[in-house]
């Protein structure tokens, strides 16, 4: 899995920081740019009740690989907050530069086209599976 970077820090190091530090970095109420591998990622994670919100606008550079890295990190930070669900929101419609090959790859694994605040976005709704303790 290549190397998610959000302030210098990998995911690990991020997950592993206090809670209020995490918070400000990841949930900061604004897009950031991280890195995943050679990628630059422009995204947003949104923390509600009962789902994490993970809006991707723009991936610049990177492959395939990127989406596995960040679908696992999303899924990390879901399950240590407690929350079963996480949407998924790419801008692959709209963005700069919007790539073909991303678009079939969102189609195959499921996510499908929806209007949400005025803009067409890739949807998808990923219920955690329970952890057997």
């Amino acid at each position: 899995m290549r190397p998610i970077l959000i302030d210098g820090l990998s995911a690990v190091e991020l997950l592993d920081r206090p809670s209020e530090e995490f918070e400000q970095i990841v949930f900061c109420g604004e897009p950031i740019v991280f890195r995943v591998g050679t990628a630059e990622v422009l995204g947003e994670f949104v923390l509600e009740a009962e789902r994490l919100i993970v809006e991707v606008a723009q991936i610049d550079g990177g492959g395939e690989g990127v989406l596995r890295a960040l679908w696992s990190f999303s899924e990390r930070i879901a399950r240590l907050r407690d929350v079963p669900e996480v949407e998924w929101r790419v801008h692959a419609l709209s963005c700069a530069k919007p790539n073909a090959k991303l678009q079939r790859v969102l189609k195959r694994r499921g996510f499908r086209i929806h209007a949400i605040g005025g803009t067409e976005v890739y949807l998808y709704q990923h219920r955690l599976d329970p952890v057997a303790v």
